[in-house]
């Protein structure tokens, strides 16, 4: 008779609005959340990034300077290859957490534990993020003409650490992103599901996402603008860090510019939310089919 694996490990008791109990696997929801995650985040960077490219050039273009829409590919392969273990961390550490979280809050502030989730989430991935976003936006201003060449020479002059400059812009963007965005995404399909009496369908999922991620994406504008000056700057170091770099950029070039590449990246933002929540859900449902446990935990 095989070892019987204590069931307090690997599940915990998940109240429901029946009033029964059903255990939840936080082991598969990491796995099937990194699948998931992983899947939509290559879906979003592969589709939509010449917009990402051209909203970063708008961002780091000091003045009136011309905006080049040459190689708007350039660092792809670099983002893909961090995209899909960064989107696979997210998710994979947003469910179980949202879960756990969700037995801890009452029910009447599952809005926070949303939130918390996607701060825990967003905090983990920032590990793969920040490399990937420093030397993808690096090659996307013409600094490097490929990735090699980009993490040769930024440790060569910036050492280790330079993989990683704008690191604390990256969480101040970032994580309040994360969190709003999932927290919007949840709570809108909760009331839709409340006020359609059934499951949300992919579309449905999509159109969710696309407005929860675009309201998001405008209101940390600012953020992302600066977490990109500070990123790619390199040893030229025109900020000094998070406050300068503000001060900097009101005093030249006036504070409608903490607002540049707004329709860029809420476009490439917004249509992203769709990709991503859409391939994310339906990930989720197919590897939900495909589990033998499934049904009978349920």
């Amino acid at each position: 008779m095989p070892p019987q694996k204590d069931p307090d490990k690997f599940f915990m008791s998940m109240s429901i609005s029946n009033g029964e109990n059903k255990q939840f696997d936080y082991l598969r929801a990491l796995y099937e959340g990194c699948i998931a995650g992983g899947l939509a985040g290559v879906a979003v960077e592969a589709a939509l990034y010449p917009i990402d490219t051209i909203k970063t050039r708008l961002q780091v273009a000091r003045g009136g300077l011309k905006i080049d829409f040459k190689g708007l590919y350039s660092g792809l392969a670099v983002n893909l290859a961090g995209s899909l273990p960064a989107s696979a961390i997210f998710i994979g550490v947003y469910e179980p957490a949202k879960q756990k979280l969700l037995e801890i809050f009452p029910e009447n502030l599952n809005a926070l534990a949303h939130i918390a989730a996607g701060t825990i989430g967003g905090a983990a991935s920032s590990l793969v993020r920040v490399p990937t976003e420093v030397i993808k936006q690096r090659i996307q201003t013409g600094q490097f003409k490929s990735t090699s060449s980009a993490l040769r020479l930024i440790i060569a002059n910036e050492g280790f650490k330079g993989l990683y400059a704008g690191y604390r812009s990256f969480l101040l963007r970032d994580l309040p992103f994360d969190a709003l965005e999932l927290c919007i995404y949840e709570q809108l399909r909760i009331g839709y599901k409340v006020a359609a009496k059934r499951d949300l369908n992919d579309p449905e999922n999509a159109m969710i996402g696309a407005f929860a991620a675009a309201i998001t994406g405008a209101v940390t504008t600012p953020l992302d603008v600066i977490k990109t000056r500070l990123m790619v700057q390199g040893t030229q170091k025109h900020y000094k860090g998070i406050c300068d770099c503000v001060r900097t950029i009101v005093k030249e070039e006036g504070a409608n510019a903490l607002f540049k590449g707004i329709g860029p990246r809420v476009l490439w933002i917004g249509i992203g939310g769709s990709i991503f929540f859409g391939v994310l859900e339906k990930t989720k449902k197919i590897l939900a089919q495909r589990n033998p446990q499934t049904d009978a935990e349920k």
